[in-house]
């Protein structure tokens, strides 16, 4: 059973260190101690402290907007726009806004960790996005039941399975293979550089017309 110190334990929770030692004072939330009488806490004590910190006022509903770069900012206006009227139209009223410039499958963008901060901390309620892969380009289930269990709804303006831009998709596409090729011959080799630039360069005559058939193999 993994126990965290008292400081380890306020930065997971998302509190101070001196709310813990309120909490165990007032006999809220008492940790174990140890032969030397330091404080301890467990798993099951996270999500009870969790209860016990949850905020008086009313939950958060948000937006979560994002595009996969600096040249897109014009969609992202649109993005917004589309779904503060869809709030509004659901009598919903928007709390926060997070924003994000950077591909789906990249799971640092800051904003996004902030916004699951926040969930992980009982203070949201509803994050509202345009599709899923707004949010992650995989494993959005395993998120929409990880919020759930933090008492949060993920509600899908547009719940088609694949509405993003061609042009977006073979981005992340890029995004793989050079992840793949630095991994296998070096961030500096020309044998990554080559390989990457080739399945860019092919991408961009499928994505100029979608439609197009491949050609076919001689």
């Amino acid at each position: 059973m993994k126990l965290y110190s008292i400081r380890e334990f306020a930065e997971k929770l998302g509190v101070s260190v001196s709310t813990l030692r309120s909490w165990d004072r007032e006999g809220k939330l008492v940790p174990l101690r140890t032969p030397t009488n330091k404080r301890r806490y467990t798993e099951d004590m996270f999500y009870q402290a969790l209860g016990i910190g949850k905020r008086k006022e009313t939950k958060k509903t948000v937006i979560y907007a994002r595009v996969s770069s600096a040249g897109q900012k014009p969609d992202l206006e649109n993005q917004l726009r589309f779904l503060k009227e869809f709030a509004a139209g659901k009598g919903l009223t928007i709390d926060e806004i997070f924003v994000d410039i950077g591909s789906a499958l990249n799971d640092r963008r800051k904003n996004f960790q902030r916004m699951c901060g926040a969930v992980t901390r009982g203070e949201i309620e509803t994050v509202i996005v345009a599709h899923k892969d707004r949010l992650v380009r995989f494993g959005f289930d395993f998120l929409e039941d990880l919020f759930a269990r933090f008492g949060c709804e993920i509600l899908v303006v547009n719940k088609a399975e694949d509405m993003s831009p061609a042009q977006e998709l073979a981005e992340d596409l890029i995004s793989i293979v050079r992840h793949f090729a630095t991994k296998l011959y070096g961030s500096r080799t020309y044998r990554a550089r080559k390989l990457t630039k080739a399945v860019r360069e092919e991408l961009a005559g499928a994505t100029d017309d979608p439609t197009k058939e491949p050609a076919a193999e001689s």
